[in-house]
């Protein structure tokens, strides 16, 4: 069974000693009620995994020692999706979740014609996407922007292959049969309830956006987000 794994912002160091938030400090202590001299694992979301164990189980200030660090290197490939804001927060931290724990490496929350726009919280976001990367021990973070116009997405994506997800009756491929795994690079769009407009729809096409399908059904934006992952995080 792997050893609990926290997360700590600041860089790792090789040995020594680290002090450990009030917040995680709590988890640790009170929650999992762990004593001086067991192990864990801590990790700073960029790639560093260091084994430790409890030198002092303060509630407020675990302090743990350094016993070995290791770095994972990063994915050489670059999964990008760039999905609406929605109304109902819960639905939309439902897709950070599962996207953090299939491996997506970039998030870029959408603003278009039809979004519903509600309030962004990026502190919030960022801990989600911090205990799904706890919870799939990965060490990783996926990066997470401020909310984004859609057409500024199409203008300046350079994906390898691009996708854009919508409802319309046209012709489309589907996502599982466009993606080339040996691309570098790969972004989709997902859009709002409401669906892109016609006008977002040919601007993404005059910019090289090929028009998916992620299914038989037509699916919530949240849910079409987690099938795209899926999809794109099979190699």
């Amino acid at each position: 069974m792997p050893l609990p794994l926290f997360f700590i912002e600041e860089t790792l160091p090789d040995a020594g000693f680290l002090t450990l938030n009030e917040e995680t400090s709590r988890h640790i202590v009170q929650s999992l009620r762990m004593k001086i001299g067991e192990p864990l694992m801590v990790t700073n979301g960029k790639g560093y995994l260091t084994n430790a164990e409890i030198s002092d189980d303060h509630k407020k200030r675990c302090m743990v020692k350094v016993i070995q660090s290791t770095f994972v290197e990063k994915s050489p490939v670059r999964l990008s999706i760039a999905i609406s804001l929605l109304k109902n927060p819960n639905r939309f931290e439902l897709f950070l979740e599962k996207a953090t724990e299939l491996g997506i490496t970039e998030i870029i929350p959408m603003i278009s014609a039809r979004t519903e726009k509600l309030h962004f919280r990026m502190d919030r976001m960022k801990n989600i996407l911090i205990s799904a990367m706890l919870q799939s021990y990965q060490a990783w973070l996926p990066s997470i922007t401020e909310p984004v116009q859609v057409g500024k997405i199409i203008a300046e994506a350079n994906h390898s292959q691009k996708f854009i997800a919508h409802c319309m009756d046209d012709a489309k491929v589907a996502l599982k049969e466009a993606v080339n795994p040996s691309m570098p690079s790969q972004i989709i769009l997902i859009g709002p309830e409401g669906d892109f407009t016609k006008e977002e729809l040919n601007n993404a096409f005059q910019n090289h956006f090929v028009p998916v399908a992620l299914g038989q059904t037509r699916l919530r934006t949240e849910t079409a987000g987690i099938a795209a992952a899926v999809i794109m995080s099979v190699r």
